[in-house]
């Protein structure tokens, strides 16, 4: 297995990875990633794909995002969204793709990463529950055990504050849990919520 940067020509392949991972959320996460992907620049973020047999086989990515502390705005990334192609899970291919993101993150001095997942499973990197340690989710749809935190040597105490995130997530509607329920509930012929 390969693991580098995302090349312009890894476009298509990378999309397909995000589409068969997720499923029904698919589309919304490969189209949310061809946006974040404008916002990844040699020196901020981080796209990461998995090669194996000369087939994209997995993809991460790392954008930034703010911390609204006290003191001031604070740089930090968050990582979101992790795939692999269904048929390639348990060969640790989401890990190494992780693990890797996240050493160059620390050799940028990036202070803090953040992200929504199963602690479960990130716990194995270093990620901790973000709320106890003084930070503050952007949204009351995330599970306060999904929103986690990695702190890295540029980390100081008074990094603290409501993690806020890239415009992208929110034109995609990709932040936190939606109850589809309740959103039909409330404008049953037209499933959106106003």
């Amino acid at each position: 297995m390969d693991l580098r940067a995302e090349r312009p020509t890894d476009t298509p392949a990378v999309r397909n990875v995000h589409l068969r991972a997720f499923g029904d959320h698919g589309l919304v996460v490969a189209d949310l990633v061809d946006t974040l992907r404008s916002t990844v620049t040699p020196e901020d973020g981080l796209s990461l794909v998995a090669v194996e047999g000369g087939q994209v086989v997995g993809h991460v990515m790392f954008t930034r995002s703010l911390l609204d502390a006290p003191r001031r705005l604070v740089d930090v990334h968050v990582l979101s969204p992790l795939a692999v192609i269904p048929e390639f899970h348990k060969r640790g291919i989401g890990s190494a793709l992780v693990r890797h993101g996240l050493e160059i993150l620390a050799e940028r001095a990036v202070p803090l990463v953040f992200l929504e997942g199963d602690p479960g499973y990130y716990s194995r990197f270093g990620f901790v529950p973000g709320g106890g340690l003084g930070f503050r989710k952007p949204s009351l749809r995330i599970p306060d055990a999904a929103f986690q935190v990695i702190r890295f040597p540029e980390h100081e105490p008074w990094m603290t504050g409501t993690l806020v995130y890239a415009e992208p997530f929110w034109r995609h509607d990709a932040v936190g849990l939606r109850d589809p329920d309740a959103q039909d509930r409330e404008h049953p012929r037209t499933g959106t919520a106003h």
